[in-house]
């Protein structure tokens, strides 16, 4: 079972954000959203947002366990980009790039192992046999 969350279109470069989807990929999800809340910078404050949502989604729509989920895919990958005009000396013009990008998130629960039952611990038949004879 996984949760998804998608934010597209958003106004920030991919090489800006790709470092901060980094430090999270494969963390628990408090774990994650700790890493981002303290981390500087608006890309931080994007990504966070979109883990929350998916937090969201996993809890509310496939009812999963929020103290099992980790970050299973985090990416960031861009959008399309805007192009924009300025003016420049002598009747030229230098061209703007406004770059977008869409954040991807999706949150799996981990498996937890089921404990079997201790064995009874059972000695081996020569063993019996010498300790009987020693008595």
């Amino acid at each position: 079972m996984e949760a998804k969350a998608v934010a597209r279109y958003v106004r920030m470069s991919s090489s800006k954000l790709k470092p901060v989807t980094d430090l999270v990929r494969g963390k628990d999800l408090a774990e994650a959203l700790t890493i981002l809340k303290f981390t500087p910078g608006k890309g931080s404050e994007l990504v966070e947002k979109v883990v929350q949502s998916a937090a969201a989604n996993a809890e509310n729509n496939h009812e999963m366990d929020p103290d099992r989920l980790y970050v299973a895919e985090i990416s960031a990958n861009q959008g399309p980009t805007m192009k924009r005009w300025r003016p420049g000396a002598q009747g030229r013009a230098g061209m703007i790039l406004k770059r977008t990008s869409h954040i991807y998130v999706t949150l799996k629960e981990k498996d937890v192992p089921v404990k079997a039952a201790p064995k009874a611990k059972e000695e081996p038949e020569e063993e019996k046999s010498e300790k009987e004879e020693v008595r």
